[in-house]
């Protein structure tokens, strides 16, 4: 097995598991996540620990224990703390407005952009240039980010765009007279 799937999980206070065959649920006080096991995974509980081991030896077999553990790990950080990502626009007139499940952006396009958030992740905008996006599914929250920064990605120029707050983004220098 891989060093990965080696570690036991320690589930969180408050954390309830429904352990069965091919599903594992996770229920905790932001909500409740589950995941469909492959065949190759076992998952057995041990008190409040949870432990990943293969059926078979398979390189698959190892690769998928690793990736399923990381998966519960994240299930269980999801359903008790919960995750988010934070976006920054930056730009002349770039502009963000949350209102109920959709977000609004100005972008410098000749019409404002919908997005319409899907269920089970939140949109917030404390200030009109910063985004943040909550949700207990690491996955969903981080598709939903990747997707409003894709309306207007960072340029190399000026760096105007939407970008990540901890993203670093490298300036070109322009092209020069003689």
């Amino acid at each position: 097995m891989t060093r990965v799937a080696k570690r036991p999980i320690t589930l969180s206070k408050g954390v309830e598991i429904d352990l069965k065959a091919d599903t594992i649920t996770l229920k905790g006080p932001n909500g409740s996540l589950s995941l469909l096991l492959n065949k190759e995974i076992q998952v057995s509980q041990n008190e409040s620990n949870l432990l990943v081991s293969t059926r078979s030896g398979s390189r698959f077999a190892r690769a998928m224990a690793g990736t399923t553990r990381a998966l519960i790990n994240n299930m269980d950080t999801g359903v008790t703390n919960g995750f988010e990502r934070k976006l920054e626009l930056v730009g002349v007139g770039y502009r963000a407005q949350a209102a109920g499940n959709a977000v609004t952006l100005s972008l410098g396009f000749s019409h404002p952009v919908e997005y319409k958030v899907p269920e089970g992740v939140s949109v917030e905008t404390p200030t009109q240039t910063e985004i943040i996006v909550k949700g207990i599914d690491r996955q969903c929250v981080g598709q939903v980010a990747a997707e409003i920064r894709n309306f207007r990605p960072p340029e190399p120029y000026k760096g105007k765009g939407i970008r990540y707050s901890d993203e670093r983004i490298v300036l070109k220098e322009a092209k020069k007279q003689q």
